[in-house]
């Protein structure tokens, strides 16, 4: 910046003394005459001229290309605000719209369910714990209690094992104390389903002799535990049988991925409930 001053100020300097020469020598003597002086006055400004109007020409283009430049930035940066600001409506847009559906499969499995029902979020994980469970935003001031089934339009999520007056806990179906009164939907086998690592259900107490498949619906036989008669519990993974055993061995799916769920169901069920 201090050199182009220099050299600024040097150039104006010149178009001055330039303009004297020119105005001296040409405003005087004979119109009708040009004098040597004159000429070699006139060949030494008029290159000088044209330099100096190349210089201010590009000098002009410069600024001008500068000040679009710094438009286009700002442009640009509000641009990439406003992008921004709509792809954060249009994540939450596409939110609002997956709970809406998941909350009309509730809607819809509620008219299915003779009982009085509650719709509950899951608002926490205990994911350090030994036990497989969440917490929902309802608790006794919504008439839940201890021992009620929880369940989505999938099929059963576990049962409540704590309540609060706004919350409650829920013990997983895949939890190892999970115990449920189950049918195998297709032989009409009673057994009782049970979590096993946090993952899968085993049924435990079905006879050797039962003909079990890989692939058969086990479901809730209504008979213990609160639980409505015929919710979907899982479907059979492996199938293990032993001469020395009185029982199979039967590995079970849960038909609800319990990492997944973000609502459920409470069912007002008296039969399962605990003071």
């Amino acid at each position: 910046m201090p050199n182009f001053r220099k050299y600024f100020t040097i150039t104006i300097f010149c178009i001055v003394v330039a303009a004297v020469f020119v105005t001296f020598f040409v405003g005087t003597g004979n119109n009708n005459e040009t004098l040597f002086l004159k000429k070699v006055v006139l060949e030494a400004v008029t290159p000088l001229q044209t330099l100096i109007g190349k210089t201010f020409t590009s000098v002009g283009e410069t600024w001008g290309r500068y000040v679009f430049l710094v438009g286009v930035k700002e442009e640009s940066r509000r641009l990439k605000q406003q992008i921004s600001g709509l792809e954060r409506e249009l994540n939450q847009a596409r939110e609002m719209t997956l709970e809406c559906r998941r909350l009309q499969k509730l809607l819809g499995l509620k008219e299915q369910i003779e009982s009085p029902t509650r719709a509950a979020r899951v608002v926490g994980r205990e994911r350090a714990s030994l036990f497989k469970s969440f917490v929902i935003d309802r608790g006794a001031a919504d008439a839940l209690k201890i021992g009620y089934p929880v369940i989505t339009d999938d099929g059963v999520v576990g049962k409540i094992t704590e309540v609060s007056w706004n919350t409650a806990k829920v013990l997983l179906i895949v939890d190892y104390n999970s115990r449920i009164d189950a049918v195998v939907q297709r032989q009409r086998v009673r057994g009782i389903l049970e979590g096993k690592d946090g993952t899968c259900c085993i049924l435990k107490y079905v006879p050797r002799t039962e003909n079990v498949a890989a692939g058969d619906v086990i479901v809730s036989s209504g008979l213990a535990g609160g639980f409505p008669k015929g919710l979907l519990l899982g479907r059979v993974a492996k199938v293990r049988k032993s001469e020395a055993d009185l029982f199979q061995e039967i590995e079970v799916i849960p038909a609800v991925d319990v990492k997944k769920i973000e609502e459920v169901m409470v069912v007002i069920s008296e039969s399962g409930g605990m003071k």
